[in-house]
């Protein structure tokens, strides 16, 4: 068993559910050997359109699922193995050019069997990145082979907090998984290129980054381009990835699907994270500490101006919840909290993990946030999903294209007159078994200016049950509002609870939106 406390403490951290779900049966293919695929060789020309043409090429053949023969001494690696093999920083891509970035690259084995390959792009052409055995270090002398094993992933490398030290920052690992940090943070939640069936009976397909193109900087510019090619049965994808990193790291990301066949049940900029438990949710969690996760809650802010917050649940039974909307202004997987002592955990760090917020780039037509809350017995898998669901179906050799930026950062980069939720806390109520006691904290806004005595309300509803004994408390030293209320489910299986502060007749705050379940 690989325990994701230990793939945390590398970056050969992807998620868990991803990469065992999805690649065991992908196998090494080598682009740069395929000429079906018209794929780019030694010197070839490359420019904006190169994957695009390669991808829609692609799409137009069946697929071929690439072979995953592998030696037998790295056929057999384990989560130690693999992690024993380092990439050797001298042998970094770009290392001591004097530019703001270096790639480094991760060896296959393990979760990690694909050979995905890497081309560096100068000036319009494109060469293959030369595999070598001794571009790595070896703990076990024996996993050492001196043949042409190539690369499953890449790790990019600025001055993120020390300006003398190249420091990892972002990582493109298994499946077509990436993460990637801001200043001071550590890693957390993951990104995908393209969700296909999450939460889907018939199971989950997981498209792979199958070849990257790296275009190489000028000397002082301070952002990166990445062109990636996606690959499975059912879809192909052209990528590119402006990334620059700082104190919030920013992707623009520009796709391009193709579809081989019909596909009703896609996603488009899914984020993947753990919750584990917090205070709104720990019934079932025998711990010592006040919370475990990555991501806390799912904020939306709708096309109507609607701002969202869904506190994340590890619900007894998978939940899979749908926010419908038009022209989405943005949607993602936010971490509020951080003060160590709220985890309380010196090995993990939760509270340096990182938000991720998804902004469309150009109007995103009708379609649906959905957010899927997988049961988990602990923080080991990544088992919360968020992405948009076009209401339209994608269909056989059409070409769809969707342009978002995706923030790595401390919070929403966007900045909000309303007053956001601090913290949802959910307990027992004394002498009323079946009854639960919510309180939800309220904070910034238009409360950092209220004094005590500011009369306030707040809108509680429910799809089923009963709400009873609504309270509100301020405290101005903290600039933060409180209300609490007890629930009566009457006996329901699920109930959608609503909760809105109000100033008068007017709303001042994120509307609080709770899915309960027994």
């Amino acid at each position: 068993m690989v325990f994701r406390r230990d793939l945390l403490r590398t970056t050969a951290g992807a998620s868990l559910v991803g990469i065992v779900g999805g690649i065991t049966n992908i196998s090494p293919v080598s682009l740069a050997r395929a000429d079906e695929h018209n794929s780019v060789d030694q010197g070839k020309p490359f420019d904006q359109t190169t994957v695009r043409q390669l991808a829609k090429s692609m799409a137009q053949r069946a697929y071929k699922a690439p072979d995953d023969h592998l030696p037998d001494v790295i056929d057999k690696l384990d989560f130690d193995g693999f992690r024993g093999i380092e990439f050797r920083h001298e042998r970094a891509l770009w290392n001591n050019e004097n530019l703001n970035f270096a790639i480094e690259f991760f060896p296959r084995g393990f979760l990690y069997r694909p050979r995905i390959d890497i081309y560096e792009v100068i000036d319009g052409v494109s060469k293959p990145v030369q595999y070598h055995s001794d571009m790595f270090s070896y703990a076990d002398p024996k996993h050492k082979i001196d043949q042409d094993l190539g690369f499953s992933g890449l790790k990019l490398m600025t001055k993120l907090n020390q300006s003398e030290t190249m420091e990892e920052f972002a990582v493109f690992l298994g499946a077509s998984y990436f993460r990637a940090i801001a200043k001071g943070q550590q890693y957390g939640l993951s990104a995908r290129g393209f969700a296909k069936g999450t939460a889907d009976p018939q199971g989950e397909e997981f498209p792979l980054f199958r070849a990257f193109w790296i275009v190489k900087p000028k000397n002082g510019i301070e952002s990166l381009v990445i062109y990636a090619l996606l690959d499975s049965p059912s879809l192909t994808g052209a990528y590119c990835f402006t990334i620059r990193p700082g104190n919030m790291t920013i992707f623009d990301v520009e796709t391009h699907i193709y579809p081989r066949k019909l596909i009703s049940n896609g996603g488009i900029a899914p984020l993947t994270g753990m919750f584990y438990f917090d205070a709104n949710d720990r019934n079932h969690i025998d711990d010592w500490r006040p919370a475990a996760h990555d991501s806390e809650g799912l904020l939306i802010w709708t096309g109507t101006g609607q701002q969202i917050w869904r506190p994340l649940t590890n619900p007894v039974d998978l939940q899979y919840s749908v926010f419908v909307d038009n022209a989405l202004k943005g949607f993602g997987l936010i971490q509020r909290k951080h003060a160590f002592s709220q985890y309380e955990d010196l090995s993990l760090h939760y509270e340096l993990r990182p938000t991720a917020w998804v902004e469309p780039v150009g109007e995103w037509q009708a379609g649906s946030v959905n957010l899927v809350e997988i049961p988990s017995p602990s923080e080991v898998n990544d088992n919360i999903v968020a992405f948009w669901r076009p209401k339209e179906v994608f269909r056989e050799g059409k070409e769809y294209s969707f342009t978002y930026r995706l923030y790595w950062g401390w919070d929403n980069p966007w900045t909000t007159s309303l007053s956001r939720i601090a913290a949802t806390r959910i307990g027992a109520v004394v002498d009323k078994p079946d009854v639960r006691f919510i309180c939800i904290d309220f904070f910034d806004g238009p409360l950092n200016g209220y004094s005590s005595d500011k009369q306030l309300h707040v809108n509680v509803s429910s799809s089923t049950g009963q709400i009873s004994n609504i309270s509100m408390y301020s405290d101005t030293n903290l600039h933060k509002w409180r209300t609490t209320f007890e629930f009566d489910p009457k006996g329901a299986k699920m109930a959608e609870l609503k909760c809105v502060l109000m100033d008068g007749d007017q709303p001042i705050s994120e509307q609080w939106t709770y899915r309960w379940t027994p």
